[in-house]
């Protein structure tokens, strides 16, 4: 036995009185078989596609901090002696190395520039907008 809206439903899929949303009857066969119902799944779909879009976002502005403080670095605005200068460019190095190391490899020469951070950016526009143009429709949600 499972209850919804406050009515019992046997496992059978008989309901006595179960009324969901919008006066329809309730979904008995998702509460017993161990099934989350479709309205359910949307909002966990819903959850995993913005923690995706969020994710991405501050990955955004690491790579664009990362980007700012190697210029910073490189000119001698920054006491690269300061402990806490230091600290800052380490977690940076160590945030964004891992994505731009595979760039980089493939990327020819370009003397002192270097455009890896361009090109992740554009990865990562990439990958949210494909998430949010043509993943999401798939699981029935509309973009963010």
């Amino acid at each position: 036995m499972a209850h919804l809206s406050g009515a019992t439903v046997s496992c059978q899929g008989e309901t006595s009185g179960a009324i969901g949303a919008a006066g329809k009857p309730a979904l008995a066969g998702s509460a017993c078989n161990g099934y989350m119902s479709a309205v359910r799944k949307e909002h966990l779909m819903i959850a995993v596609f913005y923690t995706l879009h969020a994710a991405i976002g501050i990955y955004w502005w690491i790579v664009i901090g990362a980007a700012i403080f190697s210029w910073l670095y490189a000119f001698n605005v920054v006491n690269s002696r300061n402990q806490l200068v230091n600290s800052i460019g380490t977690m940076l190095y160590r945030l964004t190395e891992p994505a731009l190391r595979p760039i980089r490899r493939f990327l020819p020469d370009l003397g002192g520039v270097d455009i890896s951070p361009i090109i992740l950016l554009l990865a990562l526009t990439f990958i949210s907008v494909f998430l949010n143009y043509t993943v999401q429709p798939m699981f029935g949600i509309g973009p963010m």
